[in-house]
């Protein structure tokens, strides 16, 4: 197949290992990975902040940009994030209708039907959950919100990780609980965030996982600020980077801050 990547803005700007571990992971997988170069924001934190006129330059850009895969020079697109594959299916069509964009809401329309999460577009339209993958190491999952309740993604995550080689995957408690990110709204509600950050952090400690994996880069990040200052031990890593990994070519382990470093830091 040949399959279009939208890296997304986290990922692109503060997280490049994760659109390049998809692009390994496909191309591992025989798949032609093609980057369209006027990509850019998808608009969902414009969108989500109620900014939803200024969302539509924004909007346009992406789906024009993504347009071929809709007249078939393209088979699909995948976003490695739940967030932004919700953004692109639910709310990008919307914001051209409500401008009065017809045309460019068909478009849209278009564009996100053949739009896929990761993990979507493994099992569902490559049919696959054994990538080949090789991961040694002690690993638990959060499903992070958008995949999990406006995609659906459900147990997909899940299967392609219980076929990694070697990987010892524990089952995160409460993991259906927000880990408190939501954009804007741990700024906007800074305690009841870091409340949640904190029920999540501790599920997470108490699995004696090496690495905490998910499908979208902003909980990771907001997860994996709360363990590091915690000094917990416990990296994180986006779900193509372990599906990326193998014998040959293994994914390293993220460096994370732990209570020896803690001791070692206060010495």
């Amino acid at each position: 197949m040949r399959i279009a990547l939208a890296a997304t803005c986290i990922a692109d700007t503060l997280f490049p290992g994760a659109p390049r571990a998809t692009v390994r992971l496909l191309e591992r997988l025989g798949h032609d990975v093609v980057y369209p170069r006027s990509q850019a924001c998808c608009g969902q934190m414009h969108i989500n902040t109620g900014y939803v006129d200024e969302a539509v330059p924004v909007v346009r850009n992406h789906v024009q940009t993504f347009a071929p895969v809709a007249d078939g020079e393209w088979d699909a697109v995948v976003i490695p994030s739940g967030s932004c594959t919700g953004s692109v299916r639910h709310q990008q069509a919307m914001v051209c209708r409500r401008a009065g964009l017809d045309d460019l809401a068909a478009t849209a329309d278009a564009v996100a039907a053949k739009t896929y999460e990761l993990s979507e577009l493994l099992v569902d339209v490559l049919g696959v959950t054994d990538v080949g993958a090789w991961f040694p190491h002690r690993v638990t999952y959060h499903p992070t919100c958008h995949s999990l309740r406006m995609l659906g993604v459900g147990e997909r995550p899940l299967r392609l990780l219980r076929a990694v080689e070697d990987i010892d995957l524990v089952e995160l408690p409460e993991a259906e609980s927000c880990c408190g990110f939501g954009g804007t709204f741990a700024l906007k509600n800074a305690d009841t965030s870091a409340a949640m950050l904190a029920d999540k952090t501790a599920n997470v400690r108490g699995t004696g996982a090496e690495v905490l994996t998910a499908g979208d880069m902003s909980c990771l990040m907001h997860i994996g600020g709360g363990l590091s200052r915690e000094r917990a031990g416990v990296g994180t890593l986006h779900l193509a980077e372990i599906l990326a990994s193998t014998r040959s070519e293994p994914t390293a382990l993220p460096r994370a801050r732990s209570g020896a470093d803690s001791v070692e830091v206060a010495r």
